[in-house]
């Protein structure tokens, strides 16, 4: 797996999934943001980190009975044991939450080895113990049975689909208190750049209607005196 460039992964923990929205749209990209799933602990700050996949399909009773755990190379055991520090942990479950695609247990596991977080389509059960973590964790809702009633774990590592939106093995995958946003890894330097330019500005504009300011000539900054003004506040503020 590609590492991911600090200084890219410092810009994408400071903005949010809604900007990067923004950017993803300007280049083509309109379905990046994974839908229907949700932060379980929204107050942490962002998660980010190269995808690493686990795909569920259908369950089919006779391949997938309680004994299956008993295998060491189980794909679900597998992947929480092998997903790499600093990777978010991606999995899909069909966009089905009535089976759980992991609980309190393996989320602990992979908090504990460093990845950077976990996502779902699907549910988690312990959902409430999860929540507690210092660990971001992102689901639909939460799933108390096990997700051997519903779902068969397959592939490790492949690319899949997380809330209707494509995810390759690699991709760059950032998470706030909104939602979570997949960026192709191949662009996630220069969206990062924009993105975090977009932020500055916006935290310029925030800071000006605030005090009363019209959008009108601001946002956006059609008007030349309020570039000038913009430039001025960027470099009294260091940014």
């Amino acid at each position: 797996m590609a590492s991911l460039n600090p200084e890219t992964k410092r810009k994408l923990a400071g903005v949010s999934t809604a900007t990067l929205c923004t950017a993803l749209f300007k280049r083509g990209l309109r379905n990046q943001f994974i839908q229907d799933v949700r932060p379980l602990n929204p107050g942490l700050p962002n998660m980010v980190g190269p995808a690493f996949t686990l795909r569920y399909i259908p369950a089919r009773e006779d391949l997938n009975p309680i004994t299956v755990f008993q295998d060491r190379g189980h794909p679900q055991r597998k992947a929480v044991e092998t997903c790499p520090e600093g990777a978010v942990f991606v999995i899909d479950s069909r966009k089905d939450p009535r089976a759980a695609s992991a609980g309190s247990i393996l989320v602990s596991r992979l908090m504990k080895r460093g990845v950077a977080g976990v996502v779902t389509d699907g549910g988690f059960r312990d959902a409430p113990e999860i929540a507690r973590l210092p660990f971001p964790a992102y689901h639909n809702r939460p799933s108390a049975p096990t997700n051997l009633t519903l779902h068969q774990a397959l592939d490790i590592d492949v690319p899949i689909g997380c809330g209707d939106v494509a995810v390759w093995p690699g991709d760059i995958v950032v998470g706030d208190a909104e939602g979570v946003v997949v960026i192709p890894a191949g662009i996630a330097d220069e969206v990062a750049a924009e993105a975090h330019e977009m932020t500055v500005f916006e935290d310029f504009v925030t800071e000006k209607v605030l005090q009363g300011r019209s959008i009108l000539g601001l946002y956006p900054a059609t008007d030349e005196a309020v570039r000038a003004e913009y430039a001025a506040w960027r470099s009294t503020n260091g940014r």
